[in-house]
């Protein structure tokens, strides 16, 4: 199982004192993040990709590449890589970029967003955004995975005798998740490929997401990837955390009231109750988080929203520290204690690199032991 944290990298004002970060400060801070996300025992850091204000990650593989220079474990990837207005060529040949730079430390997880104008910004069509993401992938794939390539389609210029460089470190392609809140279409897409499927169920109702995963598993097993229960999931959340319920309310609060996305609309209460935000003590999120597992099955990949709604560093950094002392050791053991045998780890790219290894040998190769 692998814990992370996933920013969207928004410029909001601080509620309680009125003073909003620069650009400067907020980039500056996802990168703290991202290296106390590290000291503190995590697996993942994860950075969105917006074009428009109040967001500032618009490239995020500077950020990554900065990251991946300070940091020696933790696997860098994104919460959203725009499959429907980035070029399929551009993608394969950053992000190969980017895991050769990361020593293989590279993953990302393909998404349409949800920013109605990022579309006619970069010379696309909203209305054709499950096209797009279909088309796109498609050829995205085939660029890591054949060294000449002819294309052509229905979205971008055609390609002839084109190869992308530089090559996959170690012949393997990052691997790619699937990331929606809504598209069956992508779920599907996801169980196609054999890749994974990540429900950022941040905002809508469980059940909703319950339907897409488990959508996901059965195609997954019907294309022949594996059982449903071998699919690979992952699955956002979001927390604030102090140490007792009471003072992590309080204290949150106003940041919830006011914050872009769900500000002025339903309460902190019935909010908490609908969806994934846990807001209270440290045992209150282990336990809201174990439970995730009974809704979705095992799966593969926790990441939680911290740093948005106008929170101060220094709170985000105060609670990345209480999560690595009372609440990450204690997840761990409890989904590894639960982990059926036949159930598969987080991707990195050390095991997919064994996984095509194995493919390759016959199995009348493998030697025989008495």
């Amino acid at each position: 199982m692998q814990f992370g944290i996933f920013t969207v990298g928004d410029v909001t004002v601080d509620p309680t004192t009125g003073r909003e970060p620069t650009e400067h400060e907020r980039i500056k801070a996802m990168v703290a993040i991202a290296l106390k996300a590290e000291e503190i025992g995590m697996d993942v850091f994860a950075t969105g990709e917006h074009h428009n204000p109040p967001f500032v990650p618009s490239s995020p593989t500077t950020m990554l590449g900065y990251i991946a220079a300070r940091t020696e474990r933790i696997i860098l990837s994104t919460s959203t890589t725009l499959i429907t207005t980035n070029d399929p060529v551009k993608i394969a040949e950053d992000y190969a970029m980017l895991q050769h730079l990361a020593d293989g430390r590279v993953d990302l997880m393909m998404g349409r967003g949800n920013t109605g104008p990022v579309y006619p910004w970069f010379g696309q069509d909203i209305r054709q955004g499950i096209p797009l993401a279909i088309e796109n992938y498609a050829l995205l794939h085939e660029l890591w995975r054949k060294e000449v390539v002819d294309w052509e389609g229905r979205f971008r210029t055609p390609l002839q005798s084109f190869t992308s460089t530089p090559r996959p470190l170690d012949g393997v392609p990052p691997f790619v998740w699937h990331g929606s809140i809504r598209s069956p279409e992508i779920a599907e897409q996801a169980a196609y490929y054999g890749d994974g499927f990540f429900a950022n169920n941040i905002f809508w109702p469980r059940d909703h997401f319950v339907r897409l995963i488990n959508l996901y598993r059965d195609r997954f097993e019907h294309y022949g990837h594996g059982t449903r229960e071998q699919a690979i999931v992952g699955v956002g959340g979001q927390i604030f955390m102090r140490r007792n319920s009471q003072e992590a309310v309080r204290e949150f609060r106003p940041y919830f009231d006011n914050a872009p996305v769900y500000g002025h609309g339903p309460s902190l209460e019935e909010f908490t109750d609908q969806t994934p935000l846990t807001v209270g003590s440290p045992q209150e999120v282990i336990d809201k988080t174990l439970t995730f597992r009974d809704s979705f099955g095992d799966y593969q990949r926790q990441l939680f929203l911290m740093d948005h709604a106008g929170l101060p560093l220094k709170t985000v950094l105060e609670q990345l520290d209480l999560f690595g002392e009372e609440v990450l050791p204690v997840l761990r053991a409890e989904f590894a204690a639960r982990r059926p045998a036949e159930v598969p780890d987080g991707p990195t790219h050390a095991a997919l690199v064994a996984r095509r290894d194995a493919a390759a040998v016959p199995a009348d190769a493998v030697p025989q032991t008495s």
